[in-house]
């Protein structure tokens, strides 16, 4: 047996309880790893709040959490990393535990710290993925909404470093640090196309919306081409001819080791707001819906 938190009705943080559960075991191809570090995502809220009940029939109790770092201690036949091996990835049966199962393990370098390590698995891949799917190309022009972000900050340093030019629209207290990272930025909220022309005289040729702030009619017109508009918030795309990009993994699969190696290598930055004990999962969800946090926040189990 092992410690865990889970929900057994969907509802407020409250709901979370520390619980003791079976201890998982790795089926042919999984690691277990002693969990060192997981990150708190927004669709862990949605998946707590009962807002995704319509996509998926859960089965109580739910172990919520995605992504995970820590250390094999056990491994399935034909399993892709051994014990003792410092790995990440993305959980099988939750992430919010002592104890979780990958299936695609991926080796952590020294230089990336554990709070790290596990924050970037969700972000980066949804960064990495959107890009792909918008077909950007250097010498191009990428309207990010949201790019304060961390999703939005890894999808800045990505373009730029494609040689695509970025502007982003963040909240007054990002300003100076998505202009670091190499976009243009401009602030949100009333005003925003016309602060986003002045920026960007050439006309913008795709938008990447991370916010879900009810942009995307305003970002269709700019581009003049819904085509090359994509939200990962707004579920009201399709009124607008939008596509929802949804899915924690690439089609190509090697992003992640890519997105490590970046980081590690100091070349991507990912914010590291606030570390909780695992016994503090409810406090993580409501800083999280209540926006107080200005980078990631990460479990310590």
């Amino acid at each position: 047996m092992s410690k865990a938190i889970t929900f057994s009705e969907y509802g407020a943080p409250e709901v979370l309880q520390l619980s003791e559960t079976t201890t998982p075991e790795p089926g042919p191809g999984q690691v277990r790893i002693r969990v060192r570090a997981a990150s708190v995502n927004p669709l862990d809220i949605k998946v707590r709040s009962g807002l995704m009940a319509g996509t998926a029939t859960a089965r109580f109790p739910v172990v919520p959490g995605l992504d995970a770092a820590g250390v094999v201690d056990a491994v399935g036949e034909g399993a892709g990393a051994a014990v003792g091996d410092e790995v990440l990835g993305a959980t099988v049966g939750g992430s919010y535990r002592e104890y979780a199962l990958l299936d695609q393990p991926v080796a952590k370098p020294e230089a990336l710290s554990w709070e790290v390590a596990a924050s970037l698995v969700t972000v980066g891949q949804t960064a990495y993925r959107v890009l792909g799917q918008l077909g950007v190309q250097a010498g191009q022009s990428l309207l990010i909404h949201g790019a304060g972000g961390s999703v939005g900050g890894i999808a800045v340093q990505l373009a730029v470093a494609r040689g695509v030019t970025v502007i982003g629209t963040v909240g007054e207290h990002d300003i100076a640090r998505v202009t670091a990272l190499g976009a243009t930025a401009v602030r949100y909220g009333d005003g925003w196309v016309e602060r986003v022309k002045a920026a960007a005289p050439q006309g913008v040729d795709f938008v990447f919306d991370a916010s879900g702030a009810g942009v995307l009619a305003d970002s269709v017109a700019l581009t003049g081409d819904s085509s090359h508009v994509i939200t990962i918030a707004d579920m009201s795309a399709r009124q607008h001819g939008v596509r929802f990009s949804a899915g924690a993994t690439d089609p190509v699969g090697e992003s992640l080791p890519e997105l490590v190696q970046l980081a590690a290598a100091g070349k991507l930055t990912l914010p590291i707001w606030r570390t909780y004990p695992l016994t503090e999962a409810a406090q993580a969800h409501t800083d999280l819906e209540a926006h107080r946090n200005q980078g990631k926040a990460v479990l310590l189990p």
